[in-house]
This record gives structure tokens, C-alpha cells and sequence, in this order.
């Protein structure tokens, strides 16, 4: 069965194998580029790297590439051969909150990067804590560098132009007073791009543990078709959506990096607001 997501269990035991697995710890905060790596300090799951939002998983903000733009391909390049990645070893990766944050957005780019293998997961670092299992605050070794030169797939990308064309489907990852446009704390414009359907994040998850909810519930939520764009505010919870594709086994949906944040930016372009028709 076609799977983008890891449990506890079995993290454990491939940790425990002959080949254990890359870990990366994505945890952050938005508004506070530092708040992750002091996470990682205070403790995350034995081996772990920690995967910085803000300067590993995204380059500076720019109009068209919005606030989180897609790390340029040869710093995302360098960075996974310092964390020791190649394509024939597992990664897992992990935030708090789901993958709506940096965890989807990690495992998003290592799938852009053309590794195969890469996982995030469920629950993440609370299901971890729950589990009892050992914690680190310590900085391991740094890891051996690897050889890895990415083939990286930009089909796996939408433009503004893709997005202005309307012909695919179009998935807004946002909670949905932003989506309706109730309330934008911090974008341009508040509102949505016409004719997207609004899927919030949060409501691929389980409310009490934080973990995907079972497969027909993801099923029902996301639209079965092979031309769907997904966004959010920055490109970095659309990917989240992506990821449950992924887990359905169905063809990944594109991901347009700017995002709301690059749409609102453009006074010219339109803007939709309440519920979907």
C-alpha cells in the first residue's frame, strides 16, 4: 500500500535496523525563526537534525515567491548532503502540529528532490512523548556528508500563471475565516483565489492526537482528480494536502509556492471572498 506516513512502532524498529532511518526535526514557529531550534535543544527524538523553516525549507521572502519562497535548488542541494541524505536510506520527518507546518513542507522538498523514500510522522513529536520513548537534548556527531546530487521535478510546481489559467482544480489549505475572508492577519488582501475549494488543514487530522484521520475520511475530503493546485498563505501547510494525496496513493497535486501571499501581493489579480458557491 502506497504510504507518505510513518508510526511509532515502526520508527522505532527501522531506528533499531542495520539501516536506520535520516531523521529531521522540523518543528517551528511562525514569527519566530529562532523558536525551532530551541525546540530541538530542549529535546526531539534520538538522531534527529534539526530542518530550519526559515532558512533550510525556504529562501527570503520575495513579491512573486511570496513570504516562505521554495529554497533555491543548490542550497537545498548542499543542505541535504550536510544532513548526510542520499536517496537509499528512509527519512522521516516530524513537527507538532500534523504537518502543517514545516513537517509536510520537509518531506514535500525531499520529494521535489527526487527521494523516494520519505516519510513523515503521525502525530509527530507529541506522539512521540506520549509513546514514552527516549528523548535527546544532546547535539549528536554531525553526520557524514553525502554525494547526493538531487534530480530535482519543477512539474511538481505551479506558477502564477498555471493558477491564472483556472483549468485545474484548486485546493486553499487555510482555516476558513481566512479563506472567506473574515479575517487576514497577514497578507495583502483578504480572501481566496476564485474558484478554490477551501480544505483546511486541520480537518485532515484527528482533533485529540493531532494524526490523520483514517483513509475513506481523506478520501472524502480531497477531490479525486490528476489536475489539482494546492495553497495556503506561503506554500508551506498546502503541502499537508499534497502529503494526503500521496497517502491515498493518488497523483500528487502541484504545489503553487507563493500562495496567497503572492496572489494578494498583485492588486490587479482577483479576489473571491465568502463561502464557495
Amino acid at each position: 500500500m502506497t504510504t507518505a506516513l510513518i508510526d511509532i512502532e515502526t520508527l522505532a524498529e527501522w531506528m533499531a535496523s542495520a539501516q536506520p532511518p535520516k531523521i529531521l526535526d522540523a518543528r517551528a514557529r511562525l514569527g519566530d525563526p529562532a523558536a525551532g531550534a530551541a525546540l530541538w535543544r530542549e529535546g526531539h527524538v534520538p538522531g534527529a537534525l534539526h530542518a530550519a523553516l526559515e532558512g533550510d525549507l525556504s529562501s527570503a521572502p520575495t513579491r512573486e515567491g511570496g513570504r516562505h519562497p521554495l529554497p533555491a535548488k543548490d542550497d537545498f542541494a548542499a543542505r541535504v548532503r550536510d544532513w548526510g541524505i542520499t536517496p537509499d536510506v528512509a527519512v522521516v520527518v516530524y513537527d507538532d502540529t500534523g504537518g502543517r507546518l514545516a513537517g509536510a513542507r520537509a518531506w514535500w522538498l525531499l520529494r521535489w528532490a527526487g527521494h523516494a523514500r520519505v516519510y513523515l510522522l503521525d502525530g509527530g513529536w507529541p506522539a512521540w512523548q506520549a509513546s514514552g520513548r527516549s528523548v535527546s537534548s544532546e547535539a549528536d556527531a554531525a553526520p557524514t556528508p553525502s554525494d547526493w546530487h538531487p534530480d530535482f521535478d519543477d512539474a511538481m510546481i505551479a506558477s502564477t500563471a498555471d493558477v491564472a489559467r483556472g483549468e485545474a482544480v484548486l485546493l486553499d489549505a487555510r482555516a476558513g475565516e481566512r479563506y472567506r475572508g473574515e479575517q487576514e492577519p497577514m497578507d495583502a488582501r483578504a480572501g481566496h483565489i476564485p474558484g478554490a475549494i477551501n480544505v483546511p488543514g486541520a480537518g485532515l487530522l484527528d482533533e485529540a492526537e493531532q494524526c490523520f484521520v483514517a483513509r475513506d475520511e481523506l478520501a472524502a475530503a480531497l477531490p479525486d482528480d490528476d489536475n489539482v493546485i494546492a495553497y495556503c498563505g506561503s506554500g508551506v501547510s498546502a503541502c499537508q494536502l499534497i502529503l494526503a494525496c500521496a497517502q491515498l496513493g493518488r497523483p500528487l497535486p502541484q504545489l503553487y509556492p507563493g500562495s496567497w501571499s503572492a496572489w494578494s501581493a498583485d492588486a490587479t489579480r482577483p479576489v473571491a471572498t465568502g463561502a464557495a458557491m
